[in-house]
């Protein structure tokens, strides 16, 4: 199997990709039907020298797993004619180019060992034809461009690569080196060598668990190659750590699939986790197993501390799902598990308090948990929602710089992984979300992207943020959003009704973002876990899902839900008195974000209801909090609004469909009964004609119209004609 070198140091150093160059080779990719995970292109841009047409046909040649970050990429990357032709006419002696293939085999980037293998000094390197290839400073070496290290591997010879790892393995054997010997001598060995198995997988776990889960994996795979017997089982666990760590669940799932049913059973119970972790990712849900089926045979501690801790990992995916059965279920064996090992405070509590704030139910139980997740995640979550947000983003700041020194037993060896890290920025760009930053949010995202596989957190709840970030900030969707999408695996789903209808909205098709968004409610009203502004702001009538399920979010934003609600349901005669009451509350709101939006909301009802002085006033109060809070398509849609309001002389030409904005915006207002009547009565329908139309007596259709005018505060036909034409123009 075929795993990808990382070669870290030499990426540290002179790397840096801006974020418009990855935009533009997004957006390039998606054009070509290559949608790339922006991670993933983060490495490629990098290995490829931010070579466009290299990246382009290098994309082209991986799989649509290794270019969603599924599964890793290839080792080396295939070398394509951009590739060669950059060294068609290279010329190097074979001592030259066994320095460079060298420095391209190499695990690390440590200049010494390469002087030893050359047999010369950096002087020599540098001032000889080997020399232009190199970048060599304070000790440490990279390729000037990294094509070259690929066109050397696919160029040279097996045997000539064999020969090399040969005196690789020399070099450091004689330092005192035995991680880098030993891998050499695997990648030089022809035949089996399980001893070479022995001394790579600690190798390999040391690397997972510091972080460094690329080259553990790579590692790990080596190993595998050369294992037999339960050490075999024990490589193929450490690849599969490795990989879930770095977030490829696609080859997690495979190498820790391939413990179950007949590998050693240590090695299932220590996989199981990481398994369920894939398997959720990869097909939406947490695996329908039970979970005493999988109880550990025998009384050792160390297979039930395994075993439950997969139970931990399989309640929090369950939660963050909305699966409160799974959840419910899986707890209950963790608690079992937590009982029988002693970790109720250090693994239990932190797990329990997730899973419940994840699906929104009361937790009873104070909890100070520790590490990257059950600490500073956990924490951070609980103090926005306890109302400070400012707190939960100091927590997650300093929890990134002490992570290093700090366990976590809910993620135990994987607390300096990219998946961990995954948690952290997702986690973050929530929190500015509810903070109403959104701007920064969303540069928050983008960065983190790059960076690691933020789509696998909560669900792919970094998706969700993309997308709607990017219909803030651009009122469309950006490369980034749409190839965070492009790589969800088929088992997650994003809602695409409700982003449609924001972007209707925010383009003046109210008739149309209404429309979404009751397709949207017919569907169940599916929501991710954690709250994510925007939904209301698609429709002045709002909607509310039909099941009882507790949005988890600040109390702010609660409240400025209510208070959208409100202003949607004034329809008496008190609706001056209301708006008033509204905008004091609304005064209160600290997201520059949530106040925005029922800022706006006021302005649309009181231009309905003719208030033109007052609605100004809001919609411009409006107009700037959305500045302030980076949404310029939100601002740009009031801008737009106050322009088609200042330029409005008198009625507007009607459409056949003009009405259809009037009707989704009484649908809140009226019964189905009562709303049919009022349209009928806007259309021009006697009384007389309705009642036979809808098989009811002109008595019965009188009693209707007079409830829709107490309701709509209208006194006759006329004027509830004129109300439905106000409504239609100024939504």
């Amino acid at each position: 199997m075929k795993t990808p070198e990382m070669r870290r140091g030499r990426r540290a150093e002179g790397t840096e990709v801006s974020l418009e160059v990855i935009e533009s080779m997004l957006d390039d990719l998606l054009e070509h039907e290559l949608s790339t995970a922006p991670h993933v292109l983060r490495t490629l841009v990098v290995e490829l020298n931010a070579d466009l047409p290299a990246v382009r046909e290098v994309a082209a040649h991986l799989t649509p797993q290794q270019r969603h970050g599924l599964r890793p990429l290839p080792a080396p990357l295939p070398l394509v004619p951009p590739i060669a032709n950059v060294y068609a006419a290279i010329e190097l002696s074979d001592a030259d180019r066994d320095v460079l293939l060298a420095a391209a085999l190499r695990l690390d980037d440590r200049l010494d060992p390469l002087l030893e293998f050359a047999t010369r000094t950096a002087h020599e390197i540098l001032v000889g034809p080997a020399g232009p290839h190199l970048v060599i400073h304070a000790g440490r070496y990279r390729f000037a461009d990294p094509r070259l290290a690929i066109w050397l591997r696919e160029t040279t010879a097996a045997a000539v690569q064999v020969q090399v790892h040969e005196r690789l393995e020399t070099v450091f054997r004689r330092r005192g080196d035995r991680v880098s010997a030993d891998w050499h001598r695997a990648r030089s060995s022809l035949h089996g060598d399980p001893a070479t198995a022995s001394e790579l997988i600690p190798i390999a776990r040391e690397l997972s668990e510091a972080g460094d889960t690329d080259r553990a994996l790579l590692v790990a795979a080596e190993a595998a190659e050369h294992a037999v017997g339960v050490e075999r089982d024990e490589a193929r666990l450490v690849a599969g750590a490795a990989a879930i760590g770095a977030g490829y669940a696609a080859e997690a799932g495979q190498w820790l699939g391939d413990l179950f049913p007949e590998g050693a059973e240590r090695w299932r119970l220590q996989g199981l986790g990481g398994l369920i972790v894939a398997l959720a990712h990869i097909h939406g849900d947490v695996p329908d197993i039970d979970p005493a089926a999988l109880r550990p045979r025998t009384d050792d501690h160390d297979d039930w501390y395994s075993w439950t801790r997969a139970a931990a990992l399989a309640a929090v995916l369950c939660a963050e799902r909305g699966d409160r059965g799974g959840m419910r279920t899986w707890l209950d064996a963790l608690r079992e598990g937590c009982a029988r090992v002693g970790a109720e405070r250090e693994l239990r509590d932190p797990v329990v308090a997730l899973s419940w704030l994840l699906t929104g139910e009361q937790e009873t139980i104070a909890v100070e948990g520790s590490g990257p997740v059950s600490g500073s995640v956990l924490a951070a979550l609980r103090a926005a929602l306890d109302g400070d947000i400012d707190g939960g983003l100091r927590t997650l700041a300093n929890g990134d710089g002490t992570m290093g020194g700090e366990a976590d037993p809910f993620v135990a060896g994987f607390e300096h992984s990219p998946l961990v890290r995954a948690y952290r920025e997702v986690a973050e760009t929530l929190l500015l979300v509810w903070r109403g930053d959104i701007s920064l949010a969303r540069e928050r995202l983008i960065t983190g992207s790059i960076a690691a596989p933020v789509a696998m957190p909560f669900a792919g709840l970094a998706v969700v943020l993309a997308r709607r970030l990017d219909l803030a900030v651009l009122g469309t969707l950006g490369p980034f959003a749409r190839s965070l999408t492009a790589a969800l695996p088929p088992g997650l789903r994003v809602d695409r009704l409700v982003d449609s209808g924001i972007e209707a909205y925010l383009d003046g098709a109210f008739a149309k973002a209404a429309a979404s968004l009751q397709l949207w409610q017919d569907r169940g009203a599916p929501e991710a876990a954690l709250g994510v502004p925007g939904l209301d702001e698609v429709s002045p009538a709002g909607g509310e899902r039909d099941d009882d399920r507790r949005r988890v979010e600040p109390l702010e934003q609660s409240l400025a839900r209510e208070l959208r609600r409100r202003v949607s349901a004034a329809a008496d005669g008190r609706w001056r008195s209301e708006f008033a009451a509204v905008h004091a509350e609304a005064r209160m709101l600290r997201s520059p974000f949530s106040r925005a939006s029922v800022e706006a909301m006021l302005g649309v009802h009181s231009m309905i209801r003719d208030d033109h002085a007052t609605a100004r006033r809001y919609l411009q109060t409006a107009r700037s909090l959305f500045a302030d809070a980076g949404a310029a398509a939100w601002a740009a849609s009031i801008d737009r609004r106050l322009a088609l309001f200042q330029a409005q002389k008198g009625p507007p030409e009607e459409s056949p469909d003009l009405l259809a904005s009037c009707r989704h915006a009484w649908e809140s207002l009226l019964t189905s009964r009562e709303l049919e009547v009022a349209m009928l009565v806007v259309g021009g329908a006697p009384n007389r004609d309705i009642a036979e139309r809808l098989i009811v007596s002109v008595r019965t259709v009188e009693v209707h119209l007079g409830r829709v005018f107490s309701k709509l505060d209208v006194r006759s036909r006329v004027e509830l004609t004129v109300l439905a034409h106000r409504t239609s123009r100024h939504l």
